[in-house]
């Protein structure tokens, strides 16, 4: 089966031949060579009328293809494959950062290493080259892009399955929900028919995959089973306020062992970096400022998440908000946690002050959506908690409420708009409703 990634396919288009760097990053196995290999590639076969020897292509997690993990061998193999001066060449480098850093062979104090940088910097200077690469390390990519590519890099983050392209892939539209929830949108799981299947492929892609990669990319000397463990807490934390001196008490007092905050938090830099998690800072509504700590983690795929826990913890508001929380970044928002302080005063007269938290303050460019991610409204009194944050923000920006319950989109009294999430996930356009 086909899985169609327009999104992303015409994030590609546009960007052709523009005589930048074309950056595809996201985690791995989330479909990154499959977008430039088969759905771009047959693009411009089909609709540019591309000549197939004009594009040239190497995965660089292939073994057979380890020779071209040094920067020297990467760049002879694509100048040797440019022909002809006259026609107008499409590379792909699949998994850039698996190159190696070697050292100048004509320096001989060897302190400037030789880069894949040093190979793209190259290849982009040459007037008939259209460049595209992928990476699964978001670190080393933008702090090159922001360094040493000066300008020349064009980066497109990529996702797994969001839920609209897995609904896209069921006859049965009724199956997707409960797979989405359960499974997440890895593209592989698509072909995939059972538990069983489903269960392994996850599980195997942690540990023999991502956590490999962590521990070999991060020279870390901690065992598997220690960052396994962490990825649980995270796992089951999900939608929980934490912070990394938290962690570090959850180890001590469950696992008796002995990790510094320090630690932990270079090791969520880590996971964050090779875009397993992602954090969500706290924003004080009305004084306009960020909070450190404590914050959020989410999952970059809620399938991952439960296989991390084995698929036994199946909270559905947690579940909930972390695919809400996906979708908003997916849709080019940046996430926050929001935070409102009411002062009032008790009966005694004397002045209190409460804290109210809202999910999600999204914004993009002028606009701003306060969100709320609640499993029902099952009652005035259900209603009345859930919008009592919203009620606190004295701004005209939409508050909105998303509940699981598949229901007619409708506002309340105060401008509340309550939709169900499957409608959300669906319908961009449905926060303007």
């Amino acid at each position: 089966m086909q899985i169609n990634r327009n999104k992303y396919l015409n994030q590609l288009i546009s960007k052709k031949e523009n005589g930048l760097i074309k950056i595809v990053t996201g985690i791995r196995r989330s479909g990154k060579s499959y977008l430039l290999f088969e759905l771009y590639h047959k693009y411009l076969v089909e609709n540019e009328g591309v000549d197939e020897d004009c594009i040239i292509e190497i995965s660089l997690d292939d073994l057979a293809n380890i020779k071209y993990r040094n920067p020297f061998e990467l760049d002879k193999f694509i100048r040797e494959k440019i022909e002809k001066e006259d026609n107008l060449y499409y590379v792909f480098i699949d998994e850039i950062q698996m190159v190696e850093s070697v050292d100048n062979p004509y320096v001989t104090d060897g302190r400037k290493k030789i880069t894949f940088v040093d190979v793209l910097l190259g290849l982009i200077k040459m007037k008939n080259v259209d460049l595209y690469i992928t990476g699964s390390n978001s670190k080393m990519l933008s702090s090159d892009i922001l360094t040493e590519f000066r300008g020349r890099g064009d980066e497109i983050k990529m996702a797994p399955l969001s839920y609209r392209e897995l609904y896209d892939c069921f006859d049965n539209k009724n199956n997707a929900w409960k797979e989405y929830v359960t499974y997440g949108g890895m593209p592989y799981l698509v072909s995939l028919t059972n538990h069983q299947s489903k269960s392994k492929y996850l599980i195997d892609l942690f540990n023999k995959i991502y956590l490999e990669d962590i521990v070999e990319r991060n020279k870390i000397s901690a065992s598997k089973e220690t960052l396994s463990d962490l990825l649980n807490l995270i796992a089951t934390a999900v939608g929980l306020l934490t912070n990394p001196l938290k962690l570090s008490k959850t180890f001590k007092s469950v696992k008796q062992i002995t990790i510094t905050s320090a630690t932990i938090s270079k090791y969520l830099d880590y996971f964050i970096d090779s875009f397993l998690i992602s954090k969500s800072y706290r924003y004080d509504v009305k004084g306009k400022r960020y909070l450190d700590t404590p914050l959020k983690y989410y999952y970059s795929d809620i399938g991952l998440r439960n296989a991390m826990l084995n698929f036994r913890q199946q909270e559905e508001n947690h579940i909930m908000e972390n695919i809400i929380y996906n979708e908003l970044i997916g849709r080019g928002f940046n996430v926050d946690v929001g935070v409102v302080e009411y002062n009032y005063k008790d009966e005694n007269g004397l002045s209190k002050r409460k804290q109210f938290e809202i999910d999600f303050v999204a914004n993009q460019a002028s606009k701003r959506y306060y969100i709320q991610s609640a499993l029902s409204i099952v009652d005035e009194e259900k209603k009345n908690q859930e919008v009592q944050s919203l009620l606190r923000v004295d701004d005209s920006f939409k508050k909105i409420v998303i509940v699981k319950d598949d229901i007619i989109p409708w506002h309340d009294e105060n401008g509340i708009l309550f939709i169900g999430v499957e409608n959300f996930l669906l319908n961009d356009a449905i926060i303007d409703y």
